[in-house]
């Protein structure tokens, strides 16, 4: 892996699983990081972590479905470091209960797309023009989909709809802007060892340890490796797609996924 020494990387949802993990190894590799999320307390531990093992490293509160506070990230980031080379969009969340299609809400609606979607846009929205406002121009950007995006998930039609619009909107940039020196990809992610996956199997199985163990023997079964990844796992696949080690590649959707999805694509 190239050094990445002074260089810049805003990381949203940086406080825990794969956003840590991509904080963490981005440190490691020289770049001075922002860690944004809505959770201060972790956010702030994972910044000291950083800082503890020799790195640098700022927190910065934001809820990305927010576009003041989205720009106002953006320019703390730039106040902070003097610039943004990589960006990470990788915070999202699950807030509606498992449902068919039809028993959705108007509001469970707007509000996953509002965190899932919308907010790697607003983020984008803004990285893009700091990247091309500066001297010297360009950057790389990736955006954090899921398996769920390339199909489809029953009783979750609404994220596996939000992660597939991502997919679209970072071809949609990396056309865009390829000859101005901005790289847009996708991660996209299969099973991780993340609170989010806890919490998705957690509210699949009412909190039954035992019908939760039952789940992840299926679950298991799904994957060629026969386990689930490690975030740090995701993080190096971040981390090579910001690298100069991907400078010819733009607009592609890395699977990482365990061999999850092999048969179906």
């Amino acid at each position: 892996m190239m050094s990445l020494s002074n260089k810049v990387a805003l990381i949203t949802g940086g406080s825990s699983g794969i956003g840590r993990a991509a904080a963490l190894a981005f440190a490691r590799e020289g770049a001075r990081v922002i860690i944004a999320a809505r959770g201060a307390e972790r956010g702030n531990a994972v910044a000291q972590e950083i800082s503890a093992a020799g790195g640098v490293a700022k927190f910065v509160s934001v809820d990305v479905s927010q576009s003041d506070q989205v720009q106002r990230m953006v320019e703390e980031t730039v106040q902070a470091f003097g610039r943004l080379d990589y960006a990470f969009n990788n915070a999202a969340a699950i807030e509606e209960p498992l449902a068919p299609t039809a028993d959705f809400t108007e509001e469970q609606y707007d509000r996953s797309m509002a965190l899932n979607l919308k907010s790697v846009w607003l983020c984008m929205r803004q990285e893009i023009r700091q990247m091309l406002a500066q001297s010297p121009a360009g950057g790389a950007i990736v955006n954090t989909s899921s398996v769920n995006g390339l199909g489809a998930a029953p009783q979750a039609a609404l994220y596996s709809a939000a992660k597939a619009g991502v997919i679209a909107l970072t071809k949609a940039a990396a056309l865009e802007y390829a000859r101005q020196g901005i790289r847009v990809n996708t991660l996209v992610a299969g099973a991780f060892q993340t609170p989010m996956l806890d919490e998705a199997m957690n509210r699949a199985t009412g909190g039954n340890a035992e019908a939760r163990a039952a789940v992840e023997a299926r679950y298991l079964q799904m994957l060629a490796m026969g386990r689930i990844g490690k975030p740090a796992e995701a993080a190096q696949a971040v981390l090579w797609l910001c690298s100069d080690a991907a400078s010819y590649v733009t607009g592609h959707s890395m699977i990482v996924d365990g061999g999850m999805t092999a048969a179906m694509r």
